[in-house]
């Protein structure tokens, strides 16, 4: 291989680039409207829980519980309620997904020592939301009666957490980084997708062929452009995250981006694979979209935990790179691990860069078919 040859076609492919508004749009304006729409549209914090409370009691202490409930911010009180047949229509017409069944005897019972029922109905169809509300009512009503317990009842173990790396436990904070990787593994599969297709269809590939540039020439020259793309694409999006989402960088961004171009190689030369099997740039960009935004949404562990799925699937997510570099860029932004301890998806992202590469190679043929 000869670094003229191989800078020569970067030229090309990069004047091609910059003369066509379709390419520079998805190289730099999709990644960003894309990490805007899905960093505020995809959140797992859960507030303003529309609640109902029916108060048979009416006690200060009654009052004190449902103040408590709304003060929280995960739960807004829409309505009081007076008999249990207005709470089945209230869950049942979507106005109210939990509500909060005070009994006649509850102040009266904690005065003297006794253990009150609290009833609580969640509308369970939306069983990820019905499943946090649990969480936070067992987590509101133990806080309320522990003030009222006596001293013989405190439980012989004091439990004090600390969460680690995102101590408000804001889901933006491991959702930003997330994001990331599956739309760059998306972008940059999409651009490079397109590189070979087209030039069969605009009748280039001729001349190509008939050049003494050798094929893995062709396939690193077409590469370098949408390489130095992925990187800026990804120096956006990380700046993009810091400072409009506010998600905390604890590691090194000179590391972070050294694995980035890892992870950009890899879905590079899957894009060109891609393009030089399909030969078509309708098709290219179908297989790509369909080989890239799934798996990586899916698959990754970004948005579903990996043990959590069927023992199949979690075989099947090996093949995804997304898998990895998920591991290494949210280690890098919440946790700041040093290179040491991502050393194992480093080296997976390498082979599968190579892989890809290889196969690209192999499927090109400098002949015309």
């Amino acid at each position: 291989m000869k670094l003229i040859r191989i800078r020569a076609i970067a030229q090309k492919e990069a004047l091609q680039v910059i003369r066509d508004p379709f390419s520079l749009a998805m190289a730099f304006i999709v990644p960003l409207f894309l990490l805007l729409i899905f960093g505020y549209a995809i959140t797992l914090d859960i507030r303003e829980i529309d609640t109902i409370v029916l108060d048979r009691d009416g006690s200060s202490l009654s009052r004190e519980l449902a103040t408590e409930l709304r003060e929280t911010g995960y739960f807004t009180i829409r309505k009081y309620v007076e008999r249990e047949r207005d709470i089945e229509n209230e869950l049942d017409s979507g106005a109210a997904k939990v509500a909060v069944m005070i009994p006649t005897d509850f102040s009266k019972k904690i005065r003297s020592g006794g253990t009150p029922k609290l009833g609580v109905i969640i509308d369970g169809s939306d069983a990820n939301t019905a499943m946090i509300a649990q969480g936070y009512l067992t987590g509101i009503v133990t806080q309320f009666s522990s003030r009222f317990a006596t001293a013989s009842l405190r439980l012989p173990i004091d439990v004090r957490t600390r969460v680690w790396y995102n101590p408000d436990l804001k889901s933006r904070n491991f959702i930003i980084p997330g994001l990331i990787a599956v739309i760059m593994a998306v972008i940059v599969a999409l651009l490079t997708s397109l590189t070979v297709s087209r030039e069969w269809d605009r009748g280039t590939m001729e001349q190509l062929i008939a050049t003494p540039v050798t094929r893995y020439e062709i396939i690193i020259g077409k590469l370098v452009p949408y390489f130095c793309i992925g990187l800026a694409d990804t120096l956006l999006c990380i700046a993009m995250g810091t400072q409009l989402f506010h998600v905390p960088l604890r590691g090194s961004l000179p590391l972070l981006l050294a694995l980035s171009g890892v992870f950009l190689a890899g879905g590079l030369c899957m894009g060109i694979l891609i393009s030089i099997i399909a030969r078509q740039q309708l098709l290219s960009s179908q297989m790509a979209l369909l080989g890239t935004f799934l798996p990586a949404f899916l698959l990754s562990g970004f948005m579903f935990s990996i043990a959590s799925m069927p023992r199949p699937i979690q075989y099947a997510t090996y093949a995804v790179s997304a898998r990895y570099f998920v591991n290494i860029i949210m280690g890098i932004f919440l946790k700041g691990v040093t290179f040491r301890l991502v050393l194992v998806e480093t080296a997976l992202l390498i082979v599968y860069g190579i892989l890809m590469f290889g196969l690209a190679g192999r499927k090109f043929r400098k002949r015309v078919e």
